[in-house]
Parts: structure tokens; sequence; C-alpha cells
């Protein structure tokens, strides 16, 4: 089993930064792909962003170019560097793996509010 934490999370203003952080722990010997997710009141969650094991990364839309997404394998995290933060990314964010997310397991999620 993997237990994942997040953090960084915060209040910031339009075009700020923040740098999310999910630190792994327990069986992460069998993590490939893992990924950024945000789920904003009244909506469904969406997918920010992947990376597998070799580093390859897949953003969404709405932020390519502004959004970040790196691993640090030794130690057993992943980031999420934010740039250019608009208000409509304003939401709770979580980081997964993708057998996580086929079992249908969610941690607390860290949150990002960005006022105008």
């Amino acid at each position: 089993q993997v237990q994942l934490v997040e953090s960084g999370g915060g209040l910031v203003q339009a075009g700020g930064s923040l740098r999310l952080s999910c630190a792994a722990s327990g069986s992460t010997f069998s993590i490939d792909y893992m990924g950024w997710y945000r789920q904003a009141p009244g909506k469904q969650r969406q997918l920010v962003a992947t990376i597998n094991s070799v580093g390859s990364t897949h953003y969404g839309d709405s932020v390519k170019g502004r959004f970040t997404i790196s691993r640090d394998n030794a130690k057993n995290t992943l980031y999420l560097q934010m740039n250019s933060l608009k208000p409509e990314d304003t939401a709770v964010y979580y980081c997964n793996t993708a057998a996580r997310v086929v079992d249908g397991i969610w941690g607390q999620g860290t949150q990002v509010t960005v006022s105008s």
C-alpha cells in the first residue's frame, strides 16, 4: 500500500506562485504514473498533470505553460510548481497514483486559493 500526503497549499494573489509537495511512503517501488488532480467547489475532479517513472509528463490544457510537475524518486516526493496563478485555479489539489485512482482512493488534498 502507498500512502500520500499533500502539502504546500495556501492563499496567494493572482499572478503569484505556489509549490505543492506530495510525500509518498509504503510500497513506493510500485509507483509508475503519478499525478496531480484538483477539485473546485461544485465541479468534478479534473486532471492537472501526470508524470511517469522516467519523467515523461502530460498537462491539462488549462495549466500548460504555467504549471510544472516533477518528481524526486530518491525522496519519494512529487512536486507541482504553479506559476501565474489565476482565480480559476482555486481548488483542493490532490496527488495520486494510477492504481489508487482506479481503486477510488484519495487523500485529504491541500487547498489552493487564488485571490483576484
